[in-house]
């Protein structure tokens, strides 16, 4: 049981929470651009929420279904449709054998995720199932998906009340731009006048970014003397300070050093919000404390703590039951009221 991917979309690749661990190696840690919205896809399921999805980049795919199953489609409005109906997204929806599951280009946003109930079948690669593109492992051999690429899924999944598994998807154009930052680890490398033009300047998101970082363009960084740096390591969110001085935010596929001064480090909580902000978009930063950061990603943690709890199928001994209990396939696609539950063939 699965999908075969009638288009490619522009990359759609097979991501999850990342590969940690293996950045001494050289691996990237790799994984979902927006954490935030991968994870949301997979609750609304009851899967766990760091369960490997499919992650979106501007335009999405086409799927066709073999086998029933439920899906979830969160981050930006890609217009979404089933066999050519309009379908929500941040909704769990019932797919039936011979179905095709399309996304358009994304009208806000700029990645989107599906979340299967199924969970797709690819073997972890060092631990992880993330598609690392620059060394060519992980997700689906390796690399995005093109059409006539078939995906099965590794479990039997039931899921009951369809119609509460909703939530209110994002406005992303209604995003401030105002991206909350740490300063340091090496703001002491930039003058004073360099770091008032980093705190006040207004910086637009180029084309050239991509699953590595995001380059800005805006009124030039100064540094005290240069920004090059022995290299070291680089945290998620590092806000590389070029020669030009110009920023560049890293991101999932960042190289694992770096040797560009670090001017400030993006708060975890913020860096979904860059992630789905389209080209030609302006974003301003703002500096925070650590602490402050810590609150901000632990009230995140919460939120998505409770949702879990919400959305879960049920307690352990069921779940372990949906897992591997054949139960009839039953009722139509649609739900009614919510009533109808997503049940898994045999």
């Amino acid at each position: 049981m699965g999908f075969t991917v009638l288009r490619g979309g522009l990359l759609t690749t097979v991501q999850d929470a990342g590969r940690y661990g293996f950045q001494g190696q050289g691996f990237p840690v790799c994984g979902a651009m927006d954490l935030t919205a991968f994870r949301l896809a997979n609750l609304l399921l009851g899967n766990p929420p760091d369960e490997a999805a499919l992650e979106v980049t501007l335009l999405g795919p086409s799927l066709e279904f073999d086998a029933p199953t439920c899906v979830a489609i969160t981050g930006g409005d890609f217009s979404p449709t089933l066999s050519g109906t309009p379908v929500p997204a941040y909704t769990a929806l019932r797919v039936r054998p011979g179905d095709v599951l399309t996304l358009g280009g994304a009208r806000t946003g700029t990645r989107g995720y599906i979340a299967f109930s199924g969970l797709l079948d690819v073997q972890p690669v060092l631990g992880s199932r993330s598609t690392c593109l620059a060394c060519g492992v992980g997700g689906f051999h390796g690399r995005k998906l093109e059409a006539g690429d078939r995906l099965g899924e590794r479990s039997v999944r039931l899921l009951s009340r369809l119609g509460a598994r909703r939530l209110p998807p994002p406005d992303y154009d209604r995003d401030d731009g105002v991206l909350r930052v740490v300063p340091g680890p090496q703001d002491g490398l930039f003058t004073p006048r360099g770091l008032e033009t980093f705190l006040t300047g207004e910086y637009t998101v180029t084309a050239r970014s991509d699953r590595m970082g995001m380059r800005l363009e805006g009124p030039a960084i100064a540094a005290v003397s240069t920004s090059d740096i022995l290299s070291d390591g680089i945290a998620p969110g590092a806000v590389q300070v070029a020669s030009d001085g110009q920023p560049i935010v890293l991101l999932s596929d960042r190289q694992t050093t770096g040797g560009y001064a670090k001017i400030a480090t993006l708060a975890s909580v913020d860096i979904p919000r860059l992630v789905q902000t389209r080209p030609d978009r302006k974003v301003r930063f703002r500096a925070v404390s650590v602490d402050e950061a810590r609150r901000l990603l632990l009230q995140e943690h919460r939120s998505l703590q409770r949702l879990r709890r919400r959305f879960a199928p049920g307690p352990a001994a069921a779940l372990r039951r949906f897992f591997t209990a054949p139960v009839p396939w039953g009722g139509s696609n649609r739900t009614e009221g919510g009533k109808e539950p997503c049940k898994p063939s045999t």
